[in-house]
């Protein structure tokens, strides 16, 4: 028989915490429709957890596109997105899509959450994707689906 004692852990890590980021900042240039400039989108890209507590927001109401072109085509294997809403009730729909030397604008996928300041503030997406060539990848934001003046946010974007 063979036997392995192993170590109880407290609880598994998420998606996640288990993969190797890409410095997005070296590796892309980034397009944004709008900007707050209190909130730049360079917290929401940044590995310094206190900078996404603060997050991206843009400075007008409306969809809104934040668009990554890589400087390298880019092997894209894990997408991890956070946006928390406290202050507004509102139903948010997202779109991601990329292109690469095949195809372009090809949608990966496309996702509603209704934001509740007394129940779900936060949207956390893990996505496992094979994503060979990447060129562009483009997150766009329509947050209130009910036509609203909501401000669109993002508080995390990584890509593995």
């Amino acid at each position: 028989m063979r036997k392995e004692i192993i170590q109880h852990k407290a609880g598994a890590k998420s998606t996640h915490e288990n993969h190797d980021w890409l410095d997005l900042e070296s590796l892309a240039s980034v397009q944004i429709t709008s900007e707050d400039p209190g909130f730049p989108i360079e917290n929401a890209l940044s590995a310094n957890p206190e900078r996404n507590e603060i997050g991206w927001r843009a400075a007008a109401p409306g969809p809104q596109t934040i668009a990554l072109s890589f400087d390298n085509p880019q092997h894209i294997r894990g997408i991890h997105l956070l946006f928390i809403e406290h202050q507004t009730e509102r139903m948010q729909e997202f779109v991601l899509r990329y292109s690469s030397s095949k195809e372009t604008g090809r949608e990966i996928v496309r996702q509603q959450w209704n934001f509740s300041p007394t129940g779900s503030s936060q949207e956390i997406e893990d996505y496992t994707v094979n994503l060979d060539s990447v060129t562009k990848l483009e997150l766009a934001i329509d947050p209130d689906r009910s036509g609203g003046r909501a401000l669109a946010t993002l508080n995390l974007l990584r890509l593995a």
